[in-house]
This record gives structure tokens, C-alpha cells and sequence, in this order.
């Protein structure tokens, strides 16, 4: 089932029972984080907070934080799993090129759901049905959370942060945390690297002293919140990669104010501009480190108009010490996504894991066909080159193809067995790191360190290579088979 706004799909949560309705009164100060945090940890449902302390709004937590409610999200065909999520986008980033229209139609499966890729507009939105501007903007009255004992105030977590930039048409849709600093601003706290940054630098850079549109959504459909976080192509915009992950068109509408589209089955849409050289000090905030990150200044996003439904839903989330957070789920499932692009550009790739426990990016760790001497440290270095989501891992470790890359009692075995220290480290220094890591001498430049925990090559040691234990496998079936006709035996002589 395709689901166009965040309802339908809470209701088809609910159906399954996986959406529970809190009717006891909950603070959006630091009890709602608590309370999202425990459902988490035991496995429990979507979190609909129907009576927020101080809001007239319903606060909905924990949306994404089992990875089955995050696979619903895709509603099914044409993409069941993260895994052919990962496919299609492989195929979209590294095209498999026909050489005839016979040849394209039987080898381009996706080509049918490039159906799905434009954006339909719609001239009218549910979130039209309330619409404020000036004085009347309180932001102060949304369940805005405030997460941790520390944090410098109110944030924005979950808002789909749209913005435009100067070299693409396409427009970037991606979630920024927002701190609330007065009733209609906002500190938008972007990282360079990241794709709003990005549109902002070169939008300055075109237009100088002119304000910056930027527009957020809040509560939009799952298809697009998905596509917000997925490793979409530069090329692509996220309303057209959500189109992909739900098999029917986004439904868009146009905001005559910032030029910007905003999803049309969103709960809240804030409009409004960044001015020239508005900035403001944020944080600290607790973070997915584990840690309270540093104050820095980001630029100030100042709403103009807010626009939301008579009876809007505030979509929430938080970030925590790994893996015990929301982000860290989405970031596990979403995995599975990159080993199909690996492959497409390097084929001899078995597996690829990033620990949650590593924030979900500090740590890679990579099984390959080991091939020729050197081959891991190639590998080390397509890792952090290939993708954009990988210029702040630190940590990459390559293994033979006989090791499950998600088991680490597997991956400790291998380090100890099969890595010299001085040989099998490749260590780079003045690399980009996340400033966020406070390991690092200076804020955003560290080192980076591979480690080849694979069987070495004649090339790679001067000394004869062992061979593993192996089980003999006719013994082991003979004797599996002998050990079921014990436990039967040892069940009858009970019963």
C-alpha cells in the first residue's frame, strides 16, 4: 500500500498493532525522550502523545525505532526490502548500459519505475487549513522537545529541511536539527559537507546580501522522511527518489513564498528565509556520540509563515548514546542499502557493516574476494572516496570473505590472527573529521586508520601462510545426524 501522508501509514501501523495511543499527560521536556527511549529498548511500538504537557498538538515518538516499521515504510512493491532499495540505487548511480532495446528492456527492470520519479503538484494541502504569519507565529506552542538535562533548549529533530541551490535544478530535501531561539526563528545547524549547506554556499555565492528560501516540513509521508536519510545521487532529488520507494508519484505543493515545494501530505510547513549574515550561537545538544556536542554558530532560519491542519500531528525524535537512539535504528536498517553500491563499482565486496555501536559511521568494516597484494588497501580507500556518507569514517577493516563482517567475535578473531601491526595499518592523517568527535587533535581534522585483517599473499610476507581449521563436512553431517537420533532418543526415554 502506497501511503501519500503520515495518517495513512499511522494507520496502517495501528491495524498491526504497532502504534499505541498515550492519553496520560507527557512533557515534551526531557519525559517524552524518556518514554520514547523504553519503548525502544523493549521493542515496542509507535508512540502517538495525545495530550503534551503545554501543546494542543498530538507529539508522535518513535516512529522509526524497529526496523519493521521502517521496512512498512516502503509499502511494498515495488521495493520489499532495504536490500533492492540498495539495488535500485546502484542501478540509478552506475547504469548498466544496453546495446539495444531488446537487451534494455529485459536488463533495466527499473526502468518501469522511473514512472514514479517526477513530483505530481497539487494546488491544495491539507496543512492549508491553518495558515499564520508575523506576529501570530508561536513556535513555542508545538510539542518542541528539549531531550537531555544539557541541552542548551527546545529542538527541532525530526523536520524535513527543502532547499535549492544554484548548480541543480533539483531540489534537496534532508533533516537538520533545529534549535528554538524566539517564536518564529530557528538556528539551523548544517554541516559543509552536507546538501543544504551546500545550496546555501552556492546560493551566497551567486546572489550575495539576498535572503536564502528555505522550507521545512514536519510529519510528512514515510516514503519522503525515508528518502531524507537514504544515500540518494546527487542528481536525484528526494521527491523523486520517494516516488521510487513508494511506486506512486510525491505529491507536492508549491510555496509561492520561498519557490519551494513542500511534501502535500505534511503535517506542518514552515516558510521563511535565512537573512545575510543572521547567525546565532548553538548548542550544546546531546548527540549520537554518547556525548554533549560543542557550541558552534550556524545560520538562523527565520519563518515568515506557518502553515499546519486544525488538529496537527508533531513528529519528534532525539538522539542518544549509540545504539540505544532512533537514528542509530533507521542507520542499521539503512546498512543493507550500501552493500549493493559497493558491489556495482566493486564486485569483489562479500559484505559491508557499520556498527551502530560506532554511531553507525566511525567503523566500516568490509569482507572482499581477496584478488592480489594490496587488494585490502585499495578497498580501505574506496570506502572512504566512494561515497559522501563515509568522509568521517575513521576506522576501516577489511577481512576475507570467510568471516561474517556482522559477527565481532568473527571480525576479533581475524585482527588477532591475521594483522600485524606495523605491516597492515595504513594511517592517513589531516583527513576531514566530524567536528563532533572531540578525539580529534583539532575541530574537523583527524586521521583515519585501515586495517588489513585479511590472509596475506607471497607478495605481502615473506613467510608460508597457514591454513585454517576446516570441519571435515561429511564427518559433520554423519555426526549431526547421530546427535538427532540422540536428543530423539533422550525425548522418548522421558516421555
Amino acid at each position: 500500500m502506497s501511503h501519500h501522508d503520515l495518517r495513512g501509514f499511522l494507520d496502517a501501523l495501528a491495524a498491526r498493532g504497532q502504534l499505541r495511543h498515550v492519553d496520560a499527560p507527557v512533557d515534551p521536556e526531557l519525559e517524552s525522550t524518556a518514554l520514547c527511549r523504553l519503548a525502544l529498548e523493549r521493542g515496542g511500538p509507535a508512540l502517538l502523545m495525545r495530550n503534551p504537557i503545554g501543546s494542543r498538538h498530538a507529539l508522535l515518538g518513535n516512529l522509526f525505532g524497529h526496523r519493521d516499521r521502517i521496512e512498512r515504510a516502503l509499502g511494498g512493491r515495488p521495493l520489499a526490502s532495504l536490500r533492492e532499495l540498495g539495488e535500485l540505487l546502484a542501478s540509478i548511480k552506475e547504469p548498466r548500459w544496453p546495446s539495444n532495446l531488446r537487451q534494455a528492456l529485459s536488463t533495466w527492470p527499473e526502468l518501469a519505475q522511473l514512472a514514479h520519479v517526477a513530483p505530481k503538484a497539487t494546488p491544495d494541502a491539507a496543512f492549508n487549513e491553518i495558515v499564520l504569519e508575523g506576529d501570530d507565529i508561536d513556535l513555542g506552542a508545538l510539542p518542541i522537545q528539549r531531550c537531555w538535562p544539557g541541552d542548551a533548549g527546545r529542538l527541532i529533530t525530526f523536520g524535513l529541511v527543502v532547499t535549492r541551490g544554484t548548480r541543480q535544478q533539483r531540489q534537496n530535501v534532508a533533516i537538520y536539527r533545529q534549535q528554538l531561539i524566539d517564536r518564529n526563528r530557528v538556528i539551523m545547524r548544517w554541516l559543509p559537507h552536507r546538501g543544504g549547506a551546500l545550496d546555501f554556499a552556492d546560493f551566497r555565492a551567486a546572489n550575495p546580501g539576498k535572503p536564502f528560501p528555505v522550507l521545512v516540513a514536519i510529519g510528512a509521508d514515510p516514503a519522503t522522511m525515508l528518502a531524507a536519510v537514504a544515500p540518494v545521487p546527487d542528481t536525484l532529488s528526494e521527491y523523486e527518489f520517494a516516488g521510487l520507494l513508494r511506486g506512486a508519484r510525491t505529491r507536492v505543493w508549491h510555496s509561492a513564498l520561498t519557490g519551494l515545494d513542500a511534501p502535500a501530505g505534511a503535517e506542518i510547513v514552515l516558510e521563511g528565509f535565512i537573512e545575510p549574515g543572521d547567525t546565532a550561537l548553538e548548542g550544546p545538544f546531546g548527540d549520537h556520540t554518547g556525548y554533549y556536542n560543542a557550541q558552534g554558530e550556524f545560520p538562523v532560519f527565520t519563518v515568515k509563515r506557518l502553515r499546519m491542519r486544525r488538529d496537527a500531528i508533531y513528529h519528534g525524535s532525539y538522539m542518544g548514546r549509540a545504539p540505544g537512539d532512533e537514528p542509530s535504528v533507521l542507520s542499521s536498517a539503512l546498512n543493507d542499502v550500501f552493500v549493493p553500491i559497493l558491489r556495482k563499482v566493486f564486485p569483489e565486496v562479500v559484505d559491508f557493516y557499520l556498527p551502530p555501536e560506532a554511531c553507525s559511521y566511525r567503523i566500516a568494516v568490509v569482507s572482499i574476494r581477496k584478488q592480489y597484494p594490496g587488494h585490502a588497501r585499495r578497498m580501505m580507500m574506496g570506502v572512504w572516496s566512494y561515497l559522501r556518507q563515509f568522509t568521517y569514517t575513521k576506522f576501516v577493516i577489511v577481512t576475507d570473505d570467510d568471516i561474517d563482517v556482522r559477527d565481532w567475535s568473527q571480525v576479533l578473531w581475524a585482527l588477532s590472527t591475521r594483522v600485524d601491526p606495523a605491516r597492515d595499518s595504513l594511517l592517513v592523517e589531516n583527513t576531514p573529521i566530524d567536528y563532533l568527535d572531540f578525539s580529534s587533535p583539532v575541530p574537523n581534522l583527524g586521521s583515519k586508520l585501515g586495517l588489513d585483517a585479511t590472509r596475506k599473499l607471497p607478495a605481502e610476507t615473506s613467510r608460508p601462510w597457514s591454513e585454517p581449521i576446516v570441519p571435515d563436512p561429511a564427518v559433520e553431517r554423519r555426526v549431526q545426524s547421530l546427535w538427532d537420533s540422540l536428543q530423539a532418543g533422550s525425548s522418548n526415554s522421558r516421555g
